[in-house]
């Protein structure tokens, strides 16, 4: 299956003045082929957010490529970029604090078109009335403000927005952590359904190993700015390798009990290293019950345990 997004030894290093940098992605490599959904999970500050940020050129790229079918989107500026945009869009976290408002849900939904020039002036209102149906909200709803929705609604118009550029890929960064459980479960329904119909390719970031498990195809585990085990999402949850992986997966109060029982009773333990001064060897090393000499000395490659599914860890 061909590629649509590929992305390469990506890096986003941020200078803190005279401390130093901090490494907030750190040679992060992976592929999303069409129509699948790859979810990056791992603990706040492991830089999963940056990571989407820097693919939507909202974050800048320290080093690497970014591929989106062909199109260098790491090394492309200006009218290029501008042009690109409408391939990629973004679905934030926050609902509330991510629409205008000032703004009428309409103009929200059709400002992407107007910025772009996508479509006949005079065509993109029904263009508008048709994303609010196909995210489930009546059209009419167009003439109201955002603060007049719910939590839910507000993601679904969210969703309208990004969709409206008909886009290939879309990068949604915790799409559901503000949300109510009963909720989530009807706006990952729709993204879902959205994906079936329309074939879109997502990157889905989320602390949440109960959502990514019913979405993804495939889950990358990033710690400390590295990813540390990636495989189909029915393997890292049937087998988990990483020390990590296997912490996140015990401790995950969404999972049920027969899959927490997998992560075989590892727990994490005290705080992740400073993103500035970076250990030697394995950056989880100082937190992991198995870490060993050599986890503390030698950084360890990325290197494929099984069919699919590769690992960063001396002892697997």
């Amino acid at each position: 299956m061909s590629q649509l997004l590929s992305v390469r030894d990506l890096k986003v290093h941020f200078p803190v003045g005279n401390r130093g940098t901090v490494h907030a992605v750190d040679g992060v490599d992976f592929t999303i082929p069409h129509g699948k959904t790859l979810g990056i999970v791992g603990e706040s500050g492991s830089g999963k957010t940056t990571t989407a940020l820097a693919i939507m050129r909202l974050a800048p790229i320290t080093g690497g490529e970014i591929d989106l079918d062909g199109t260098p989107i790491s090394r492309i500026q200006g009218e290029d970029l501008r042009r690109a945009r409408t391939r990629f869009q973004m679905v934030f976290q926050d609902p509330f604090s991510s629409l205008n408002p000032r703004d009428r849900v309409g103009r929200i939904i059709r400002q992407p078109m107007d910025l772009l020039g996508l479509g006949e002036p005079s065509d993109r209102d029904t263009r508008v009335e048709e994303l609010l149906q196909q995210v489930g909200l009546r059209p009419e709803l167009k003439s109201l403000y955002p603060h007049q929705f719910s939590g839910g609604q507000r993601q679904r118009i969210g969703l309208a927005r990004a969709l409206a550029t008909r886009p290939e890929l879309i990068v949604f960064d915790e799409p559901v952590s503000a949300l109510d459980v009963a909720v989530q479960a009807q706006v990952l329904n729709l993204i879902r359904r959205l994906q079936r119909e329309s074939g879109l390719t997502y990157l889905f970031i989320s602390h949440d190993l109960g959502v990514v498990r019913h979405i993804c195809d495939e889950i990358a585990v990033m710690y400390l700015g590295q990813i540390v085990e990636r495989a189909p999402a029915a393997q890292i949850f049937a087998a988990p390798r990483h020390p990590y992986t296997q912490a996140l997966i015990a401790a995950a109060p969404s999972l049920a009990p027969e899959h927490r029982r997998r992560g075989g009773g590892a727990r994490l333990q005290g705080d992740p290293p400073s993103p500035v001064n970076l250990p030697r060897g394995c950056r989880f090393a100082s937190r992991c019950r198995l870490a060993i000499d050599e986890c503390r000395q030698v950084m360890p490659k990325l290197r494929e345990c099984s069919s699919g599914q590769v690992v960063a860890c001396h002892l697997v």
